[in-house]
């Protein structure tokens, strides 16, 4: 049922499964008290516990906590965090200019966007090889299809520097025997063993670690949002300390302007 009908069954009521803020007494959250039953929580193991209404194991939320860490990279010259740069640059406050930088971190190609295609391959691919699929013709398939595999191969480098300390942590934790992390190594193997030449990058890794603990891809969205925060405020620091607007400025000569040429405005 759509319409006014729906509207008039809300109006004037705000039910919540979620939680309930009791102003000068408690909050709620997830049918819990925020702070006498989740007090003990870290932030992120509170975050998740909010994106999923699941708790989690100690060795989950320290690869949870490391992914985050891993990726966290305060270089200025990455598409997100030059955002939150020329916001400091431009003298713009840390809160639109972080904003701005997760904003732009949903990209399709280098931020959330590879992320949930990632996700959404290993799945796909499990299922059609539990189905008797072949392995090399579901990557053929998706190269067909989509022309790349999304989860391997780099813009930048053929290669991952995160990837071999993350698996090291994960099997330091035990958490490297998954059935989706099996299937990312064996695509790795399959692609290089038939010359495809794309190696697994941080994206397939990830998705693969988090697919294993069973995060559905809502989950795995929202829990990858605030991933490249904190790399984000030491560029927002620096380029605010510098003098304003000389963060990548660009001469009127450096542009190739093929237009109309020079002319009179009418007064």
């Amino acid at each position: 049922m759509n319409g006014p009908s729906l509207l008039q069954e809300n109006v004037g009521v705000l039910k919540s499964r979620m939680g309930t803020f009791y102003p000068g007494s408690h909050v709620v959250f997830r049918g819990h008290d925020l702070h006498t039953e989740l007090n003990d929580m870290d932030w992120v193991e509170l975050y998740m516990f909010g994106v999923t209404g699941r708790r989690f194991s100690k060795e989950q939320l320290r690869l949870m906590h490391s992914i985050w860490t891993y990726t966290s990279y305060p270089d200025v010259r990455l598409w997100n965090n030059r955002v939150a740069a020329l916001a400091g640059s431009s003298r713009s406050t840390g809160t639109l200019g972080m904003a701005a930088a997760l904003a732009v971190s949903e990209a399709s190609i280098y931020g959330r966007g590879i992320d949930m295609r990632a996700y959404d391959f290993l799945h796909r691919t499990r299922r059609q090889v539990e189905a008797g699929g072949d392995l090399l013709e579901c990557i053929r398939l998706e190269l067909d299809e989509r022309r790349s595999v999304a989860g391997y191969g780099r813009p930048l480098v053929n290669g991952d520097e995160r990837n071999r300390h993350m698996l090291a942590l994960a099997k330091s934790l035990g958490l490297d025997q998954g059935h989706y992390l099996r299937l990312a190594m064996r695509i790795e193997e399959t692609m290089l063993g038939n010359r495809l030449r794309m190696k697994m990058n941080y994206a397939g890794l990830v998705a693969a670690l988090m697919a294993d603990i069973g995060f559905s891809p809502k989950e795995y969205y929202l829990y990858s949002f605030p991933a490249f925060l904190a790399g984000m405020s030491p560029c927002f620091i620096e380029a605010s300390e510098r003098p304003e607007g000389t963060l990548y400025p660009i001469p009127c000569t450096d542009i190739l302007y093929e237009g109309e040429s020079k002319r009179t405005w009418p007064k």
